[in-house]
């Protein structure tokens, strides 16, 4: 690399970048040694760090005055008795507490159930664009298997010849994991994630990989637009665009997605998926793609509460190979009452624009539950600043697309897409970064103390700050249908402006009835309880069963 004279004028033009300022004497003070400070950073650079080497740092969730919450007994929702339905297209929406009934007692085989799933693959997805690779002759055998061993009493439980798709960043032995993105799309592994064998021992029948946004954000992919299934012209929202899609269309019994900023919760919020992110290292993340080390987390997006508690309980456990994983139990008790819970929410974010008179309803219905609403209040800090962590973190894992000009091939060129976030990054502040670190703490003790009061806290789903603030302390989120609403087809999602922004719409022109949901937060390692509440706000709104236009 050519060696650039850096002079005074070139200092001060940098300054703009970083939106500070020096003094002539001080700019040429530096002049004596900023070469060497280039010099050792373009250094680095000529190495190639390979993706799966995590930062020697690692983010805990968990404040040094922590306490778990009380482990009790793994209890689920008690497993659907229903008669097996005559239409292949009622089976394919049943939950998975009632497919696995049937599987169980042998009235519905694992194989049957497979090829009514790969024959609605066939059949719409190409219309919703939400597969990148369907593995059926995989699945075809994993479902034999799994009937014989039924048939031979070796029963491994809930999951065992339930069919799934898996994000297309859960790497999958001899099979493309593409991550949604041009440079990487024959990409090919050679050992499943650790997601993906705990899946496999649990009896699951994984039917392919479903459709990611490149590099986990938004719903375009190297294959098209993954779309939403209630309103084919807009998409899905990101980066489990297709997992979402695929288990609200009924074209997989359950499915696996990835968080680092809304990606479960965007996605589930468009389809009216049931998505369950897990506090932060509960889930271990080896084998899947690495964005952003501090903040990743994987959980399951299903069709309903119930669901998402088996599937946690098939994913959760402590694995020594990522750094960030955390041993805890999975403790969810679906008989004990949430009667007299204290509930959490936040009156200003109901003040904001972009709240929903079903965002109102909810906290009506929480009350006629027994729950004790009880409002809060937070600091007002500047929490948008924190995704800066995001966009550092996203962009050293990624740092070839921009040092090697591979980022020119991916499709989604707009300002808020990667390449240019990426590129604008590398402006990015060392000394910023760390005060960042700093704020994020803060933020930490701000949800530590809000839930000495409560033990949960409900809201909107992406109004307001706390999609940041709960993804950036790694507290545990559940995202649940609430009811329907016409909206017109809206704009993708993007960071332009430092923020999760679902993009405006008019509701004049609204034609469309889409699904609406909130989310339901808990304490670090508590999904029991906001599963507990959930569920019963389920009940309650009795939507969870409408089903998409697309068949």
């Amino acid at each position: 690399m050519r060696k650039l004279a850096i002079t005074v004028p070139t200092i001060a033009a940098a300054e703009k970048l970083l939106g500070i300022a020096y003094t002539n004497s001080e700019r040429k003070q530096m002049l004596d040694n900023i070469g060497g400070q280039i010099e050792l950073a373009t250094r680095r650079r000529t190495y190639k760090m390979p993706h799966s080497v995590a930062p020697a740092t690692r983010f805990d969730p968990r404040l040094p005055d922590w306490k778990p919450v009380r482990a009790g007994p793994f209890r689920p929702v008690k497993l659907v008795r229903s008669p097996l339905p005559e239409r292949d297209d009622d089976i394919a929406y049943a939950p998975v507490t009632a497919l696995a009934t049937w599987i169980k007692a042998r009235r519905l085989s694992s194989t049957r159930l497979t090829q009514i799933y790969l024959d609605r693959i066939a059949r719409i997805g190409p219309k919703l664009e939400c597969f990148a690779k369907v593995t059926a002759k995989l699945a075809l055998a994993q479902a034999k298997r799994a009937d014989r061993e039924i048939a031979a009493r070796k029963y491994r439980g809930p999951l065992h010849g339930i069919p799934w798709g898996a994000k297309d960043i859960l790497d999958t032995a001899g099979i493309t994991t593409g991550w949604g993105a041009e440079p990487y799309r024959n990409r090919v592994p050679e050992t499943d994630a650790r997601v993906v064998s705990m899946l496999a021992d649990a009896g699951a029948v994984m039917l392919g990989k479903t459709t990611v946004g490149a590099i986990a954000y938004g719903d375009i992919w190297y294959g098209g637009v993954t779309r939403n299934p209630f309103n084919i012209e807009e998409g899905s929202s990101g980066s489990s665009a297709g997992s979402a899609t695929a288990t609200a269309a009924g074209l997989v019994g359950f499915s696996i997605g990835t968080e680092t900023l809304g990606s479960i919760v965007a996605p589930s919020v468009r389809c009216g998926a049931t998505g369950l992110r897990p506090t932060f290292g509960r889930v271990s993340r080896t084998g899947a793609m690495p964005l952003c080390w501090s903040l990743d987390k994987i959980g399951p997006i299903c069709r309903t509460v119930g669901d998402t508690a088996l599937v946690l309980d098939a994913i959760n456990g402590y694995d020594r190979t990522d750094p960030s994983s955390i041993a805890a139990p999975f403790a969810y008790n679906s008989r004990a009452s949430i009667e007299g819970l204290r509930l959490g929410y936040f009156p200003a974010d109901y003040k904001l624009d972009g709240i929903e008179e079903l965002d109102r309803t909810v906290l009506e219905v929480a009350k006629r539950l027994g729950l004790r609403l009880v409002p809060l209040k937070r600091p007002d800090l500047p929490y948008d600043s924190l995704m800066s962590v995001l966009f550092a973190e996203a962009s050293a894992s990624f740092e070839e697309l921009v040092l090697e000009n591979l980022d020119d091939a991916l499709t989604w060129q707009e300002p808020g897409a990667w390449p240019n976030t990426m590129r604008k990054s590398r402006f990015l502040s060392a000394i910023d970064h760390v005060q960042l670190d700093r704020l994020r703490r803060q933020t930490m003790q701000m949800m530590d103390e809000a839930f000495k009061s409560v033990e949960a806290m409900i809201g909107p789903a992406l109004v307001g700050p706390m999609l940041i603030i709960t993804n950036y302390t790694g507290h545990p989120c559940l995202t649940l249908r609430t009811g329907f609403r016409l909206s017109p087809s809206r704009s993708r999602v993007s960071l332009v402006r430092s923020r999760l922004d679902q993009g405006k719409v008019k509701k004049k022109d609204a034609k469309h009835s889409i699904p609406h949901a909130i989310c339901v937060w808990g304490r670090l390692f508590d999904e029991g309880t906001i599963l507990n509440i959930g569920g019963a706000l389920e009940k309650s709104f009795g939507v969870w069963d409408q089903r998409p236009p697309v068949g």
